[in-house]
């Protein structure tokens, strides 16, 4: 007879966990998943015992809403000290603290972050990967480090028959946190009503495999087995208790909807998609050019969310879409929940979705773009004072054929529209350039992405520029917009032209 799992309190899970312990968390932005009761007694317990302290956390992808849920509730001094993660903007506290020198901070690619559990789950000496290489995950370009505490080395660069690769190096896994829908009596989790899979069984395994302990938050508890038994995503063997959360929300902006967790049949007719207006507007029609029939094509947070709608307004066929989250062919939420979609046609864990990315399945990805330099290296992981993190930017980008990277051309305080021709009507020169001499951190390497032949374009909304053999060329000046006063005038570096520019 197997083992029943035991139901345990959010407190009495929490009081297991020691001093020092190293935490993987399960989750996505925005509630996707997260194990929000687990996370919130683990604060608690610290708040009032002062245990349990000196923390090492692990997590790949955005945890909590940007309004003090998930990692936030973390953020107390000398709780944490280490933390590792693939994407920071959803906890600005944990930001502060970490310029602050408050614990020792590393970001790495959230991708190299859920093939490291299932490596040290296997009981494999690491992940070996050429993902990361000429980023600022690489040894030569920091490691992966974000602040003057973070000594230790947790990547180094090796070779293999003359090539160059990155190890991800291991450690065990004393707790996972993780959440599901229900467990059965045995302790199998279905997620039957999430949003996504993301990577419970491998912090599951992980775990286990350290000899440590996972716990799971589920919204019940029942008496059958989970039928079919294919979809008890994680088995019960894996896990040491189960807290029950009756009050779990599908995703902060969802109590609970059957289309964002595929239950519902898609409706029939398309839903209607709408252009951002202005300036995003000008970007995503412009971006969805690069588009081709039949593509498989991925899309990144932020500025490229208006590309769907842009291609169908042009027209353009979409192809076959998907998102590190794991859905395929979904209509794409954004936001504080981007990751999820509705009535997806697939749907498979992060790590089984990070293989198709980084083995090289996409032909297009759109991608945000925080900074771009001379070199046709991009940023989007250190912006301004605080680590942003690249969630699973590098994997994509690095391994697409193609990258369309989308941002606008400056920042703070930059105003411009288009007007009733589509022209670009420039209302005030942004404070903050972006198309600079050398970026601060190096979230995609041009080095990198010319050696292996791929083809990358810029976009902004006054002009295009695409990553050629001897470094970044101006392709293009948007209508309405001075190629020397407004483009070249306003770089920090000055690029090769496209015949036919007239400059």
């Amino acid at each position: 007879m197997p083992r029943l799992v035991p139901t345990l309190t959010a407190a009495e899970a929490a009081a297991r966990i020691p001093d020092g312990a190293t935490i993987a968390l399960s989750g996505s932005g925005g509630g996707v998943l997260e194990p929000d009761e687990l996370i919130k007694a683990l604060a608690e317990r610290f708040a009032k015992e002062g245990h349990p302290r000196d923390l090492t956390v692990m997590h790949a992808l955005g945890i909590g809403d940007g309004e003090g849920s998930g990692l936030a509730r973390l953020a107390r001094e000398g709780m944490l000290a280490c933390l590792i993660g693939g994407h920071w903007s959803w906890s600005p506290e944990l930001q502060g603290m970490a310029a602050a020198e408050e614990f020792a901070a590393y970001t790495l690619p959230a991708g190299a972050i859920m093939h490291l559990y299932r490596e040290i789950g296997a009981g494999r000496p690491g992940l070996v990967t050429p993902i990361g290489l000429g980023t600022f995950a690489d040894p030569a370009n920091g490691g992966g480090r974000v602040n003057a505490k973070a000594k230790a080395d947790i990547v180094e660069k090796i070779k293999l028959d003359g090539k160059d690769y990155l190890r991800y190096l291991p450690r065990p896994i004393d707790v996972s946190l993780l959440r599901a829908t229900w467990a059965d009596p045995h302790g199998n989790l279905s997620c039957e009503r999430e949003a996504a899979d993301i990577d419970n069984y491998v912090c599951a395994l992980a775990a286990r495999n350290s000899g440590g302990m996972a716990f799971a938050q589920v919204a019940e508890r029942r008496d059958a087995p989970v039928r079919p038994a294919r979809l008890a995503r994680v088995p019960g063997v894996l896990l040491e208790g189960v807290v029950i959360a009756p009050g779990q929300k599908q995703t902060c902006e969802h109590d609970y909807d059957p289309a964002v967790s595929g239950e519902a049949p898609p409706p029939d007719a398309p839903p209607s998609l709408e252009v951002p207006a202005g300036v995003r507007g000008l970007i995503a029609r412009r971006a969805a050019r690069e588009l081709a029939p039949g593509m498989s094509v991925n899309f990144g947070f932020g500025m490229p969310d208006g590309v769907p709608a842009a291609a169908a307004e042009l027209g353009i066929d979409l192809g076959w879409t998907s998102v590190e989250q794991g859905w395929h062919n979904a209509e794409m939420l954004g936001g504080r929940v981007f990751g999820a979609g509705r009535h997806a046609q697939a749907q498979v864990s992060s790590p089984d979705q990070f293989d198709y990315y980084s083995g090289g399945g996409p032909d297009i990805a759109f991608l945000g773009m925080g900074e771009m330099d001379a070199a046709g290296n991009v940023n989007v992981s250190w912006l301004g004072k605080h680590v942003v993190g690249p969630g699973g930017f590098v994997e994509i980008t690095q391994r697409a054929r193609k990258v369309v990277f989308c941002g606008t051309f400056e920042a703070k305080g930059f105003r411009a529209g288009a007007g009733p021709d589509g022209r670009l009507a420039i209302e005030a020169y942004g404070e903050v350039p972006k198309v600079v001499e050398k970026v601060r951190h190096i979230t995609f390497s041009g080095e990198r992405a010319r050696r292996d032949g791929q083809q990358v374009v810029y976009v902004t909304e006054r002009a295009v520029f695409s990553l050629q053999p001897d470094g970044v060329r101006l392709e293009e000046v948007a209508p309405g917009a001075d190629p020397r006063r407004d483009v070249l005038d306003r770089m920090g570096f000055a690029p090769a032209l496209a015949p036919g520019l007239g400059l």
